[in-house]
């Protein structure tokens, strides 16, 4: 009965030391891999990344995955009977992370600096409306708009540009031409940063809010999709997190490894490609429309994402606000495509590879961004799909700024694009196609509705109702699918690998989001 009961002590005690142990030694650091570097975090600009941004700066309201707003710089907010005017009552205990108060006036100057680049965020109605932000009081802040703007709970609620710096950070009150330092109110300050190899973000000390688990992440920079894998199985990471940062088939590896865990969001955007209008090649619609057919969109689906992102029929998804309308999808069927393509004067030549017209052969370039997985195995199914009825398809890869310039630029024929997911699709992602934010502007000038869809996009953002909104973005969604400018691929989402010990991965409603601030081991 001794040896029975001095055992069971014993055991009971280094059961004890090793949860202290545990305990003491729980790990609080996260390394992560990213594609590229964080470049600018100026939050009022477009060149950094967006998860790095959001772990800094933090905005007045946000936005929750049901489509509500919820407090967050602001305690609470009213907007006034004929919606042109909000007020936001601010929170009184928090400062940036240099010690600077944030408050009313903290906060009008933030948004001045927005309205001071004010060509820098046409894209964004709302930047076009505000007529003034006024700090009533100390913690009042109140801004008016020259019309009712339905989405500008969101847009104030999105990564950028309408977050908070440091006033301390700004160059004479401004940021458009750059800031001295990435100071916001979020839970983490940036420390260690060596350009395209690594970032450390650390916990925020002086953070206002519930402060995160972890402690210390750290970015490595690794471009290539196996590197990044290699050094998850090695050990030298603990996450990989993203739409394009690893391929189906290495996904699908990962997820039968015991040391690992995968997860996959639901659909967050649509993953398309955008033909230029513009080009002669490409000018006429029944040729794209020929296109639409060629593509099979289900071998896409099941053949490069093994099933996990799901055939796209439509530019936006029907569960987009304002998007399921009955737009019929383009089937697959090469007859009707070679049919579509003998009517626009595109025909069979004897002895020639190529459809010709005016004695010229069928020929476009598709642009597609190296740094992103999928992108080049899609481009060779399309390319081989274009050959068997005689179109002849080059394919290009660039690294991902100079394809980003080169969408801007318009000189594309055909290049991969994205909607930009929720919380931005409809309006955000239609509004920018009214300029030449990226390629859409210049892509659709080839079309006589040009004009009109503009217009009508401009309607929807201040139509006062449901329904007047609801038909105007109907004509523009529709126009764009019968004109066949976009042909939708597949339904984008984001893939997680981690460690099997970190807990607490989510998905964020925006999709350049990482909420690191639930994770913990």
């Amino acid at each position: 009965m001794f040896f029975k009961f001095n055992y069971l002590k014993n055991f009971l005690i280094v059961l004890l030391l090793s949860i202290f142990s545990f305990n003491c030694l729980a790990k609080d650091d996260l390394t992560f891999a990213n594609f590229r570097d964080i470049r600018d975090l100026n939050p009022h600009l477009y060149s950094g990344e967006m998860w790095a941004q959001n772990m800094l700066y933090e905005s007045l309201v946000h936005y929750n995955e049901d489509g509500t707003f919820s407090p967050w710089l602001a305690e609470s907010w009213t907007i006034s009977n004929d919606d042109k005017t909000y007020t936001f009552k601010l929170r009184k205990d928090v400062t940036f992370s240099d010690g600077a108060k944030f408050d009313a006036h903290s906060a009008k100057l933030n948004w001045d600096a927005v309205l001071a680049n004010k060509f820098r965020h046409t894209w964004l109605e709302m930047v076009r409306l505000i007529t003034e932000v006024k700090a009533v009081d100390d913690y009042t802040l109140q801004v008016n708009l020259s019309e009712p703007y339905y989405p500008f709970l969101i847009e104030i609620s999105v990564t950028r540009p309408m977050r908070f710096i440091s006033p301390n950070s700004m160059i004479d009150g401004t940021t458009k031409d750059g800031v001295k330092s990435y100071i916001g109110t979020g839970p983490y300050v940036l420390g260690d940063h060596k350009k395209d190899q690594y970032a450390v973000f650390n916990l925020n000390p002086t953070y206002w809010g519930k402060k995160p688990q972890l402690k210390t992440i750290t970015m490595k920079v690794i471009a290539d999709n196996q590197s990044r894998l290699m050094a998850l199985e090695k050990g030298e990471i603990d996450l990989i997190y993203g739409k394009n940062m690893v391929d189906a088939d290495s996904f699908e590896r990962f997820s039968q490894m015991d040391k690992f865990q995968t997860l996959m969001s639901k659909p967050v955007s649509s993953r398309m490609i955008l033909m230029n209008t513009t080009r002669s090649a490409l000018s006429d619609a029944n040729v794209r429309r020929a296109i639409e057919h060629i593509i099979n969109k289900n071998d896409i689906s099941e053949g490069i994402f093994n099933g996990s992102e799901a055939p796209a029929d439509t530019l936006l998804a029907t569960n987009i606000p304002f998007a399921n309308i009955g737009l019929k999808p383009y089937q697959y069927d090469t007859k009707l495509a070679e049919q579509l393509l003998d009517k626009a004067g595109w025909v069979k030549v004897k002895d020639e590879n190529y459809r010709q017209k005016d004695g010229k052969p069928f020929e476009i370039t598709l642009y597609y961004d190296s740094n992103t997985a999928s992108q080049k195995t899609i481009a060779q199914y399309m390319q081989d799909e274009f050959e068997q009825i005689g179109l002849k398809l080059n394919i290009h890869g660039e690294e991902e700024q100079g394809y980003r310039d080169r969408q801007k630029a318009g000189d594309f024929d055909m290049v991969f694009d994205i909607s930009w997911g929720m919380p931005y699709d409809p309006q955000s992602f239609l509004a920018a196609m009214k300029l030449p934010v990226y390629g859409d502007y210049i892509a659709q000038q080839g079309l006589p509705e040009k004009a009109k869809i503009d217009a009508n996009i401009s309607k929807a953002l201040i139509a006062n109702n449901d329904q007047e909104r609801q038909q105007l973005y109907r004509y523009v969604l529709e126009t764009l699918h019968n004109e066949a400018v976009y042909i939708p691929l597949t339904y984008e989402r984001n893939r997680v690998i981690a460690v099997k010990s970190l807990k607490g991965i989510e998905f964020a409603p925006s999709q350049f989001d990482i909420p690191f601030d639930k994770m913990y081991y």
